[in-house]
């Protein structure tokens, strides 16, 4: 399916828990849309899935109307999938019989046989006569997917579907259902709060804030590219960096020069201030540079530390140092800057032609 959502609204008690909602999923792409707890995902899933209907916009699939004001599209009629967060699978009924559960209108020998398909599609073989109870968390949830899979979705729609798992399982996990979409070409939106999980599984990933979506791309340009101070502060790990713009079109920072933008790009003018995104690769450890920044904090995290860093002025900045320099706390150790561009926002939103707190890329010098 061809997913469009279209300029989407949706208010309850006046209160707007989407607001102009946008973006377009082709056949056979993940999509996911990341953000923090209340800011409309859910939501957005169910308004898809026509589980609640819209107050404005419209959302298509395939070219065909599914909603908008005065239109509605039962969810039943809409071929979507939906995997939710808590599972939901009939306790009373095995792993065969979950799967098979959505079948019901197909002949009993084809529904048991894309019922095994699928199981599996999902590594749980030898387990059909399993009830739910008798299951890992992992598990349960790979029947979920199994049985939303089964009826052949044009699209499925995932509601945090690993949140409930430890860490080391959701990782693995994340890695299988995407094998097992991309496998079965399904276009699939899923929503998340968990960036990592976003990025092992998605195509392409929308940041949502307070019913917004601020950014749709794919995870490498959210990471290098973001389009808000939001999507940068919430997607990976960064500081920002005071500078000032100079006449001759760099950017002076407390750890050298940049390269300003192009006019075009603002917000770079001579003599006004900017932040400059650093992520933790960007600030590279040099015991040969003459620039030494005091280590305050540290994170062993195996193959390297995360260090936060002071640098001269009182500026923290985060830098990523393999394991086997490890620097005590209040130690000073040389840095150097290493990028091939940054990011910058106007601290105060100084440019006008462009929206607040939109970014414009810096070559690093």
């Amino acid at each position: 399916m061809r997913l469009e959502v279209q300029s989407v609204e949706r208010a309850f008690g006046g209160h707007a828990v989407l607001d102009g909602i946008s973006l377009v999923l082709e056949p056979g792409t993940i999509g996911c849309v990341l953000g923090p707890s209340g800011c409309g995902k859910t939501t957005l899933l169910r308004v898809i899935a026509g589980f609640e209907p819209v107050d404005g916009g419209r959302v298509l699939g395939d070219g065909r109307l599914l909603a908008a004001p005065g239109v509605h599209v039962p969810a039943p009629e809409r071929r979507v999938g939906m995997v939710f967060q808590e599972h939901a699978l009939f306790p009373h009924l095995d792993v065969l019989g979950n799967v098979a559960f959505g079948l019901q209108s197909r002949p009993a020998a084809d529904r048991r046989a894309r019922a095994l398909e699928l199981i599996a599609a999902v590594g749980l073989e030898g387990l059909e006569s399993r009830r739910p109870h008798e299951l890992s968390g992992g598990q349960q949830q790979r029947v979920a997917l199994a049985r939303a899979l089964a009826p052949g979705p044009s699209l499925l729609l995932l509601d945090e579907p690993l949140s409930s798992l430890d860490v080391e399982l959701r990782q693995r996990l994340g890695a299988e259902l995407r094998a097992i979409l991309k496998r079965y070409g399904t276009t699939a939106l899923l929503v998340t709060h968990d960036q990592q999980e976003a990025f092992a599984i998605a195509d392409e990933v929308g940041v949502m804030r307070a019913g917004r979506l601020e950014q749709w791309a794919t995870p490498y340009d959210l990471y290098h590219q973001p389009a808000t101070r939001f999507v940068a502060e919430f997607v990976g790990l960064g500081t920002f960096l005071p500078g000032r713009c100079l006449q001759d079109g760099t950017v002076e920072t407390a750890l050298g020069l940049a390269r300003a933008p192009h006019a075009a790009h603002c917000p770079c003018t001579p003599g006004s201030g900017v932040d400059l995104l650093l992520r933790p690769d960007d600030v590279v450890h040099d015991d040969a540079s003459p620039q030494t920044a005091e280590v305050v904090r540290k994170a062993f995290r195996g193959a390297d530390f995360l260090y936060t860093l002071r640098l001269a002025d009182g500026t923290q900045v985060l830098s990523l140092v393999p394991s086997h320099h490890d620097h005590r706390i209040g130690e000073r150790i040389g840095i150097r800057l290493e990028t091939d561009h940054v990011v910058a926002f106007s601290p105060q939103h100084e440019c006008g032609a462009s929206a607040p707190g939109t970014a414009a890329r810096l070559p690093a010098r």
